[in-house]
C-alpha cells in the first residue's frame, strides 16, 4: 500500500512578500515554507505508514529549490520525495498543475489500495482546487475537508468538516482525501531523520519523463495550457495600530461617537 502526499512550496507570508512591477510574486526573493495544510495531510499518512505499514511518497512540483523542503519530510519520515521540475511546467495554474501532478502519481504507480491525501488549500492561492482535480483526472472518488481518518481494511471513514457541523464519509481506496488544520498537528522533523535526510534521493520527473502520459500536453500544461492567469498581486496597506478603550460601557460609547464624529464618519 502506498500513501502520495502532495505538497507545495509557498512564501512565507509572515515574512515580506514582495511583487514584481508586473505584479507577479517575486518568489526567489522570499523565504519560503512547506504549505501548512500539507503538512497535515504528511502527518496524516504518516499516522496511517504507523497503523498499516504502508510506504508515504511526498510529490511536489516547483524549481529545484524545492529540494529543501522535501529533505524536511524526509526527516518527519516520509519514505520517498519525488519532485515533478521542468521548464515547460511553469507558469501552470489549477488546471495544468492538476494535470501534471495527476499524471506524476499514476507513473509512480497508483494502484488499488493506495491513497492521496492533499492539503486543502495553498496560502499563495487559497483555491483549494487541485486536490479535488486530480481526483477527477484520475477518477477516484474524493472526500474534501477531512477532520478525522480512520482506517479500516480498504475503507476509510472520513469526518468531513462543514461550516455548521460534520458529515460521515465513507470510501474506498483508492481515492484522494484533502487534509484540514483540524485534523491533527503535525509532528517535529527527529534529530536522526535530519541527519538521514540528507544522504536521500529526491526523483526528480522532467517533463521528458512524462511527455508519453496522455494527461500531458504542450496546450494543457505550463503557462499555455492555463485557463486561468494572475492579473495582479500587490501587498494590502498596513493598517495603523487600534485603540483600546476603558471605562463604563456609557464612557466608551461616548468616546467611540466622539471619535467616529471627529473623523467625519457620523
Amino acid at each position: 500500500m502506498k500513501i502520495f502526499v502532495t505538497v507545495k512550496q509557498v512564501p512565507d507570508t509572515t515574512g515580506k512578500v514582495s511583487v514584481k512591477a508586473d505584479g507577479t510574486l517575486d518568489r526567489a526573493s522570499m523565504e519560503t515554507v512547506t504549505n501548512p495544510d500539507d503538512l497535515n495531510a504528511v502527518e496524516a499518512a504518516l499516522q496511517l505508514k504507523e497503523q498499516t505499514g504502508a510506504r508515504v511518497i511526498t510529490v511536489t512540483m516547483g524549481p529545484m529549490q524545492a529540494e529543501s523542503m522535501l529533505r524536511e519530510l524526509y526527516a518527519m519520515g516520509v519514505d520517498e520525495a519525488v519532485l515533478v521540475s521542468g521548464r515547460e511546467f511553469g507558469g501552470s495554474d489549477t488546471y495544468a498543475t492538476s494535470q501534471i501532478i495527476a499524471a506524476a502519481i499514476d507513473t509512480l504507480g497508483l494502484e488499488e489500495g493506495d491513497i492521496i491525501l492533499s492539503g486543502r488549500q495553498a496560502i499563495d492561492g487559497d483555491t483549494a482546487q487541485v486536490g479535488p482535480q486530480i481526483a477527477e483526472k484520475l477518477h477516484l472518488p474524493q472526500v474534501s475537508y477531512a477532520a478525522e481518518i480512520t482506517m479500516k481494511d480498504n475503507r476509510l471513514t472520513v469526518k468531513r468538516m462543514l461550516e455548521d457541523g460534520y458529515m460521515m464519509v465513507q470510501v474506498k481506496t483508492p481515492c484522494l482525501i484533502t487534509c484540514v488544520k483540524e485534523l491533527n498537528e503535525p509532528r517535529y522533523m527527529s534529530v536522526q531523520g535530519i541527519e538521514d535526510c540528507f544522504d536521500k534521493e529526491i526523483r526528480i520527473l522532467a517533463y521528458d519523463d512524462l511527455k508519453d502520459h496522455p494527461l500531458i500536453d504542450k496546450t494543457t500544461i505550463g503557462l499555455a495550457g492555463s485557463p486561468t492567469n494572475i492579473y495582479k498581486s500587490f501587498t494590502p496597506p498596513q493598517r495603523s495600530a487600534g485603540r483600546m478603550l476603558s471605562g463604563s460601557t456609557a464612557d466608551m460609547a461616548a468616546e467611540t461617537a466622539r471619535i467616529l464624529a471627529e473623523k467625519h464618519l457620523i
